[in-house]
């Protein structure tokens, strides 16, 4: 294990992590390979934060698209959690041809940039995301499009490839670290790779708590079980989780991302808790307009599965817009990336 190059692992007193990626062939959310990882520090990336601190100008919520029941001016928020597949430099293939060290293509950002200001969305969670930088520039996108999202949050875990994101036409009041981000497995210890995006924000005199992931890929890596360390983070994020409910049973809680799992596997159980648990989560049901659940597409195999989720707490279940919350089914999404997004409604 000395010479393992998988999931970034800690020795004391010596903090260390390395990464390793299977070939492009095996199941991943992620269609080109991640840069090799000796192009990365071994070291472990400390949380970024960007906050926005300038004031949003004064305006009316959003009206949702015509096919679904109208939204009244001035109540709710309308919320996107999305994987924008790989908006960061890396090694590519674009157009026949291999590319070092490439942004992703213009054409694929248009459409995301498109995609998201076709939605009208309040706040969107963001994966994938590369720097700081990237997330500014699609803040900056979206505001060229009619969308201004002044505010903006930017974290992530030991990977120093891919973060997470937040971007919030309302203020964000506070930003948080989980107190645990690492886990023991066959006698090693890993940090969370992506980490957890936890950012508070104050929507008409009301604080509403977001938590962001990205868990662990199905990529496999070598002498480690992936699976298993899927859920150790789902569990890593349950233990946040618990803490804020915990705290404040009443809190209004928004648990989203990229879970790489379906349901009812045991990182998702992990995360939601039991059905009479007190600190239950609740999955939004998000269906396109066919009716079908998937969000994500793995082109090699051709499978089409349910690996990305919003669920809330309890509290804040009654104000969740069940029947116009859905899955965006532009016909243009494969174009911008091989997830779908989810638009969460709340009243």
């Amino acid at each position: 294990m000395a010479h393992l190059r998988g999931w970034p692992f800690f020795r004391a007193p010596v903090i260390a992590g390395v990464l390793f990626c299977a070939s492009c062939r095996l199941v991943s959310c992620e269609r080109e390979s991640t840069p090799a990882w000796h192009e990365t520090t071994s070291s472990v990336v400390a949380e970024t934060t960007t906050v926005l601190s300038s004031e949003p100008e004064t305006v009316q919520a959003n009206e949702p698209v015509a096919s679904f029941t109208n939204q009244p001016a001035g109540t709710g928020f309308r919320f996107i959690s999305y994987n924008v597949h790989n908006w960061l430099l890396m090694d590519r293939r674009v157009d026949d041809r291999n590319l070092k060290h490439a942004p992703k293509p213009e054409s694929e950002r248009a459409v995301v940039i498109s995609l998201l200001a076709d939605q009208k969305p309040d706040i969107i969670g963001l994966c994938e995301i590369g720097t700081a930088g990237d997330l500014a520039e699609i803040q900056a996108s979206l505001k060229a499009a009619g969308i201004d999202l002044p505010h903006l949050h930017f974290t992530g875990g030991t990977d120093e490839t891919r973060h997470l994101g937040l971007i919030s036409r309302f203020p964000i009041t506070s930003t948080a670290k989980p107190k645990a981000t690492t886990f023991k497995l066959n006698g090693m210890t890993y940090g969370i790779n992506r980490g957890i995006l936890d950012a508070t924000l104050s929507i008409d005199g009301n604080s509403f708590r977001f938590l962001g992931v990205h868990l662990k890929s199905k990529r496999t890596v070598e002498g480690i079980d992936q699976e298993q360390m899927r859920i150790h983070e789902a569990k890593l994020l349950r233990r946040h989780v618990d803490s804020i409910l915990q705290t404040n049973p009443r809190a209004r809680l928004v648990v989203y991302g990229d879970f790489n799992d379906t349901r009812p596997t045991s990182a998702i159980r992990s995360i939601t808790g039991g059905y009479t648990d007190e600190n239950y989560l609740t999955a939004i049901p998000f269906r396109d307009a066919a009716g079908t659940a998937w969000t994500h597409h793995w082109q090699p195999h051709d499978i089409y599965s349910r690996i990305d989720f919003v669920f809330v707490s309890r509290e804040l279940r009654r104000s969740v817009d069940f029947k116009n919350s859905r899955i965006i089914d532009d016909a243009r999404w494969d174009q911008a990336s091989d997830h779908r997004p989810l638009l969460a409604i709340f009243r």
